[in-house]
Protein backbone atom coordinates (compact mmCIF):
# COMPACT_ATOMS: atom_id res chain seq x y z
CA UNK A 1 0.00 0.00 0.00
CA UNK A 2 1.19 3.60 -0.90
CA UNK A 3 2.27 5.76 1.49
CA UNK A 4 0.08 8.32 2.56
CA UNK A 5 1.39 11.84 3.27
CA UNK A 6 0.16 15.62 3.69
CA UNK A 7 0.81 15.69 -0.24
CA UNK A 8 -1.88 12.97 -1.34
CA UNK A 9 -4.03 14.14 1.22
CA UNK A 10 -4.25 17.77 0.02
CA UNK A 11 -4.37 15.99 -3.02
CA UNK A 12 -7.86 14.84 -1.90
CA UNK A 13 -9.32 17.39 -0.53
CA UNK A 14 -8.46 19.91 -3.14
CA UNK A 15 -9.98 17.33 -5.60
CA UNK A 16 -12.85 17.17 -3.71
CA UNK A 17 -13.66 20.96 -2.80
CA UNK A 18 -13.30 21.67 -6.18
CA UNK A 19 -16.05 18.72 -7.46
CA UNK A 20 -18.68 20.34 -4.58
CA UNK A 21 -18.03 23.84 -5.85
CA UNK A 22 -18.10 22.72 -9.43
CA UNK A 23 -21.43 21.45 -8.41
CA UNK A 24 -22.65 24.51 -6.66
CA UNK A 25 -21.38 26.61 -9.68
CA UNK A 26 -23.05 24.48 -11.90
CA UNK A 27 -26.58 24.22 -10.66
CA UNK A 28 -26.47 28.40 -10.15
CA UNK A 29 -25.57 28.28 -13.74
CA UNK A 30 -28.30 25.82 -14.85
CA UNK A 31 -30.53 28.27 -12.96
CA UNK A 32 -29.36 31.67 -14.53
CA UNK A 33 -29.26 30.66 -17.92
CA UNK A 34 -32.53 31.54 -20.60
CA UNK A 35 -31.86 28.38 -22.73
CA UNK A 36 -33.82 25.23 -21.70
CA UNK A 37 -31.32 22.79 -22.89
CA UNK A 38 -28.90 24.70 -21.25
CA UNK A 39 -30.39 24.51 -18.35
CA UNK A 40 -30.41 20.87 -18.77
CA UNK A 41 -26.91 20.57 -20.29
CA UNK A 42 -25.31 22.00 -16.49
CA UNK A 43 -27.91 20.70 -14.13
CA UNK A 44 -26.18 17.41 -15.93
CA UNK A 45 -22.93 18.56 -15.25
CA UNK A 46 -23.87 19.82 -11.72
CA UNK A 47 -24.58 16.58 -10.86
CA UNK A 48 -21.58 14.84 -12.20
CA UNK A 49 -19.85 17.09 -10.23
CA UNK A 50 -21.41 15.95 -7.08
CA UNK A 51 -20.76 12.06 -8.15
CA UNK A 52 -17.12 12.60 -8.61
CA UNK A 53 -16.95 14.29 -5.30
CA UNK A 54 -18.64 11.69 -3.73
CA UNK A 55 -15.88 8.79 -5.53
CA UNK A 56 -13.29 11.19 -4.58
CA UNK A 57 -14.22 10.84 -0.76
CA UNK A 58 -14.56 6.71 -1.33
CA UNK A 59 -11.23 6.72 -3.03
CA UNK A 60 -9.44 9.08 0.28
CA UNK A 61 -11.33 6.90 2.60
CA UNK A 62 -10.75 3.49 1.23
CA UNK A 63 -6.58 4.67 2.18
CA UNK A 64 -7.45 6.52 5.36
CA UNK A 65 -7.78 10.00 4.11
CA UNK A 66 -11.19 11.57 6.26
CA UNK A 67 -11.79 14.40 3.85
CA UNK A 68 -14.82 15.31 5.23
CA UNK A 69 -13.11 17.04 8.33
CA UNK A 70 -9.30 17.40 6.48
CA UNK A 71 -6.73 15.36 8.59
CA UNK A 72 -3.76 17.39 7.34
CA UNK A 73 -2.04 20.55 8.31
CA UNK A 74 -4.67 23.90 9.21
CA UNK A 75 -5.31 26.07 6.64
CA UNK A 76 -4.83 23.43 3.63
CA UNK A 77 -8.78 23.05 3.54
CA UNK A 78 -9.25 27.04 3.71
CA UNK A 79 -6.76 27.18 0.31
CA UNK A 80 -7.96 24.62 -1.48
CA UNK A 81 -11.37 26.19 -1.19
CA UNK A 82 -9.81 29.54 -1.84
CA UNK A 83 -8.61 28.23 -5.04
CA UNK A 84 -12.03 26.68 -5.76
CA UNK A 85 -13.68 30.10 -5.18
CA UNK A 86 -11.64 32.15 -7.05
CA UNK A 87 -12.74 29.84 -10.02
CA UNK A 88 -16.43 30.01 -9.75
CA UNK A 89 -16.33 33.26 -7.99
CA UNK A 90 -17.98 35.44 -10.70
CA UNK A 91 -20.53 32.63 -11.84
CA UNK A 92 -23.48 34.47 -9.65
CA UNK A 93 -22.64 38.41 -10.98
CA UNK A 94 -22.80 36.61 -15.08
CA UNK A 95 -26.44 34.76 -13.31
CA UNK A 96 -27.55 37.99 -12.24
CA UNK A 97 -26.88 39.78 -15.51
CA UNK A 98 -29.00 36.42 -17.14
CA UNK A 99 -26.46 36.18 -20.32
CA UNK A 100 -25.93 32.66 -21.47
CA UNK A 101 -22.52 33.55 -22.78
CA UNK A 102 -21.64 35.02 -19.84
CA UNK A 103 -22.11 32.61 -17.24
CA UNK A 104 -20.97 29.71 -20.10
CA UNK A 105 -18.19 31.91 -19.33
CA UNK A 106 -17.51 31.75 -15.72
CA UNK A 107 -18.56 28.07 -16.30
CA UNK A 108 -15.53 27.58 -18.38
CA UNK A 109 -13.18 29.26 -15.84
CA UNK A 110 -14.60 27.10 -13.14
CA UNK A 111 -13.29 23.95 -15.04
CA UNK A 112 -10.43 25.44 -16.26
CA UNK A 113 -9.09 25.99 -12.57
CA UNK A 114 -10.45 22.29 -11.60
CA UNK A 115 -8.47 20.76 -14.86
CA UNK A 116 -5.16 22.38 -13.29
CA UNK A 117 -6.04 20.69 -9.77
CA UNK A 118 -6.47 17.77 -11.10
CA UNK A 119 -3.01 17.72 -13.00
CA UNK A 120 -1.56 18.66 -10.23
CA UNK A 121 -3.04 15.58 -8.31
CA UNK A 122 -1.64 13.77 -11.03
CA UNK A 123 1.91 14.57 -11.20
CA UNK A 124 1.97 13.38 -7.58
CA UNK A 125 4.02 9.97 -7.62
CA UNK A 126 2.17 8.86 -4.09
CA UNK A 127 -1.57 8.67 -5.30
CA UNK A 128 -2.53 4.96 -5.32
CA UNK A 129 -2.52 3.35 -8.74
CA UNK A 130 -6.49 2.72 -8.17
CA UNK A 131 -7.64 6.46 -7.36
CA UNK A 132 -5.24 7.64 -10.10
CA UNK A 133 -7.60 5.38 -12.49
CA UNK A 134 -10.88 7.50 -11.35
CA UNK A 135 -8.86 10.99 -11.54
CA UNK A 136 -7.52 10.76 -14.69
CA UNK A 137 -10.71 9.63 -15.66
CA UNK A 138 -12.76 12.82 -14.32
CA UNK A 139 -10.03 14.80 -15.73
CA UNK A 140 -11.10 13.50 -19.25
CA UNK A 141 -14.79 14.25 -18.58
CA UNK A 142 -14.14 17.71 -16.97
CA UNK A 143 -11.88 18.36 -20.09
CA UNK A 144 -14.36 17.08 -22.32
CA UNK A 145 -17.36 19.57 -20.28
CA UNK A 146 -15.21 22.14 -20.62
CA UNK A 147 -14.78 21.33 -24.32
CA UNK A 148 -18.49 21.47 -24.58
CA UNK A 149 -19.36 25.13 -22.86
CA UNK A 150 -16.67 26.41 -24.95
CA UNK A 151 -18.18 25.46 -27.69
CA UNK A 152 -21.40 26.91 -26.71
CA UNK A 153 -20.21 29.88 -25.51
CA UNK A 154 -18.93 30.69 -28.98
CA UNK A 155 -22.20 30.04 -30.55
CA UNK A 156 -24.39 32.65 -28.19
Amino acid sequence: MAIITGETARAYNDLVEINKTAAKGYQEAAEGVSSPDLKSKLSELSQQRAQFASQLTQQAQQVGINVENGNTLEGVVADAAAAVHRGWINIKSAVTGQDDSAILGECETGDATALSAYETALKSNEIPAQARTVIEKQHGEILSAKNWVTQQKGSR
